[in-house]
């Protein structure tokens, strides 16, 4: 997931991508305790994505705060 793709998206759709991101982070942390994982790196991508997402809703309230 890109950052240009993401501080498109209005703060709602940023927050639903948010709560799906940390469900499929929860579903990895799972499989990986119960030895179910296959692709490790996964994890670290959602990760990513997940401060991706924080990042553009911080620097959306920002700028509303700023305007």
């Amino acid at each position: 997931m890109k950052f240009s793709d993401i501080k498109q998206k209005t703060e709602d759709e940023l927050k639903a991508e948010l709560v799906t991101l940390k469900k499929e982070q929860f579903n990895l942390r799972f499989q990986s305790a119960s030895g179910q994982l296959e692709n490790s790196s996964k994890i670290l991508q959602v990760r990513r994505d997940i401060a991706r997402v924080l990042t553009a809703i911080s620097a959306q309230n920002r700028s509303s705060i700023n305007a």
